[in-house]
Parts: C-alpha cells; sequence; structure tokens
C-alpha cells in the first residue's frame, strides 16, 4: 500500500511499543511517519479535555503537518499498539516539498493552516 517513495531502502523503518509517544503535541517539528504495521493514535487536550482525533493504520503519513508549516506539534502520536513506522527525516521531506510545484506546495500550507484553525476552534 505504500508508494515507492516510501520504502525502506529510503527511509528506515523504527518499532514502538505500545504506549510509546512518537511525539508530544507541543514538541518542536521533527520526522514524519508512514505506519508499516500497528496502529498509532493522535490525540490532543490533556486530562479530562483528552480526545482522540483519529488513528492511522498501514500506508497511512502523520507527523507531515509540523514540516510543511515549521510548527509546534498540534497533537500527541502514541502507538495503539506495537507498530512499525518508516521514518522521515526533516531534510529529505523538506527536499521533497521543495521540488514540488509551487502551487502544490502552497495548497499544502493552506490545508494545514485550515487544519490547525479547525482545531483551535475545537478545543
Amino acid at each position: 500500500m505504500s508508494p515507492p517513495a516510501f520504502e525502506p531502502k529510503a527511509f528506515p523503518p523504527r518499532r514502538f511499543e505500545e504506549g510509546a509517544f512518537l511525539f508530544r503535541e507541543g514538541d518542536p517539528p521533527g520526522c514524519a511517519y508512514v505506519v508499516q504495521s500497528g496502529k498509532v493514535e493522535i490525540f490532543r487536550g490533556q486530562g479530562a479535555s483528552r480526545r482522540l482525533l483519529g488513528a492511522v493504520r498501514p500506508g497511512g503519513i502523520f507527523g507531515e503537518m509540523a514540516l510543511i508549516d515549521n510548527s509546534p506539534r498540534m497533537a500527541d502520536a502514541i502507538a495503539a499498539e506495537t507498530t512499525v513506522c518508516l521514518v522521515i527525516p526533516p531534510a529529505a521531506f523538506r527536499e521533497k516539498l521543495e521540488k514540488a510545484d509551487p502551487f502544490i506546495r502552497a495548497l499544502l500550507r493552506i490545508l494545514v493552516k485550515n487544519t490547525r484553525s479547525m482545531a483551535e476552534t475545537m478545543d
């Protein structure tokens, strides 16, 4: 299901045990991830206001928003079970992004901005 650009030879896989945080809300931008096996859950908020935003399963990507707009992470990413992800380093992600058509880059930035705005209004 993963596109050829996400093959392990291009980006090394990493194993995360159930309950491991891949990143936390407020963290600076880091890597993006593609789930190869397992499941990662995305949560926002703390304590009683904590809510599940979604789950990422094999073939899904997450962590890309912070790399697109260079903003802090807007949610926690936690391995819901033993999970293997391909890890896309920031430099490799940005290199691919900069090679994309300028229209596509602008569209991605707008989509990320709109997603962040919607998330803030839900808080």
